[in-house]
C-alpha cells in the first residue's frame, strides 16, 4: 500500500479532461496557485492554467498505513479504510489531523492574503480531504461558501471574503 500511495502521488491526471464548468471556473481566475503533486499541476494544465506558485502547503492530508494481518482489500477500499482511521485520530506515522487542521488554517490565510492583491479571484488547484479542511478554515475566518463544492474530481468550490 505505501508503494500505490507512493505511485498516486507521483501521478498525473491521465486523459482526464475536465468539464466546461470547471474550465470557465478557471479562466476567470487573475492568480492561480497548486500543490506541488503532480496530479494538481496537470490538472491545471488540463484546464489551460500555470500556477504562479506551487506549494507543498496545499498538499492531501497523508494517509497512514496500517499492517492489518492477511486481509486482501482495493487500494481503494483501503485507501477509505485509513482515511476512515486518520479522521477518528489514528495517524500512525503521517500528520495528524490536528495538524493538517493547522495546516489548512495556514493556507487560508495565503488565500486571503493572494485574493488582496488579485482582486478577489484566486483559484487553489489542491487535493480532496485537504480542500475540505481550507474550506473550514476560509469559513471560521468568516468567508462565505457561495457555490458548494461537489464531491468528485473537478469540483470546485467558490467563497467570497467578508468584506
Amino acid at each position: 500500500m505505501r508503494g500505490w500511495i507512493a505511485d498516486y502521488d507521483r501521478a498525473d491526471i491521465g486523459r482526464d479532461a475536465p468539464p466546461a464548468a470547471s474550465r470557465e471556473l478557471a479562466e476567470r481566475a487573475n492568480v492561480v496557485i497548486s500543490s506541488d503533486l503532480p496530479r494538481a499541476l496537470s490538472s491545471l494544465a488540463a484546464l489551460g492554467r500555470e500556477p504562479a506558485q506551487t506549494d507543498a502547503l496545499y498538499r492531501e492530508a497523508h494517509l497512514p498505513v496500517f499492517r492489518l494481518g492477511g486481509l486482501r482489500l482495493s487500494p481503494f477500499t483501503w485507501a477509505a479504510i485509513f482515511r476512515g482511521l486518520w479522521l477518528c485520530g489514528i495517524a500512525g506515522e503521517v500528520e495528524p489531523l490536528r495538524e493538517a487542521k493547522r495546516r489548512a488554517m495556514d493556507a487560508a490565510d495565503s488565500l486571503i492574503r493572494l485574493s488582496s492583491t488579485a482582486d478577489d479571484t484566486v483559484l487553489l488547484m489542491g487535493h480532496g480531504i485537504m480542500n475540505r479542511l481550507i474550506a473550514g478554515a476560509l469559513q471560521e475566518k468568516g468567508w462565505r461558501e457561495t457555490d458548494k463544492p461537489g464531491k468528485g474530481y473537478w469540483s470546485a468550490g467558490v467563497y467570497q471574503s467578508p468584506g
